[in-house]
């Protein structure tokens, strides 16, 4: 059974940086690709960026593109989201998901595309 479990969450000043993790167990990541997603409360999901399987494709949201950055490590079997510059806007629970197939050209938040979902970790954004 695939899990994903995120960390990395937490209490930051704007301007600040934090990096979440999600760790894949149960199935090899070099065969999904892993999208990152924020829900804010009121907000419907929105996806935050994509990692393809092979790591060659990636895509963000205009409202963190050269702020965030996902990358992996496939010797932990975990993905990044590296995320610096905070702002208030960026409060949110923080998601990844797993898709066998999907090829991050876009961001799709759609739940038919992504297999298996983390729990959430939760990053405030307050001074």
């Amino acid at each position: 059974q695939l899990q994903l479990v995120e960390s990395g969450g937490g209490l930051v000043q704007p301007g600040g940086s934090l990096r979440l993790s999600c760790a894949l167990s149960g199935a090899t990541l070099n065969y999904y690709s892993i999208g990152w997603f924020r829900q804010a409360p009121g907000r419907e999901r929105e996806g935050v960026s994509c990692l393809s399987s092979a790591g060659g494709s990636t895509n963000y949201a205009d409202s963190v593109k050269g702020r965030f950055t996902t990358f992996k490590d496939n010797a932990k079997n975990t993905v990044y989201l590296q995320m610096y510059s905070l702002e208030f806007e960026d409060t949110a629970v923080y998601y990844c998901a797993a898709s066998f197939g999907f090829l991050c050209n876009r961001l799709d938040a759609d739940s038919t595309i992504w297999d298996y979902w983390g729990q959430g970790t939760q990053v405030t954004v307050s001074s």
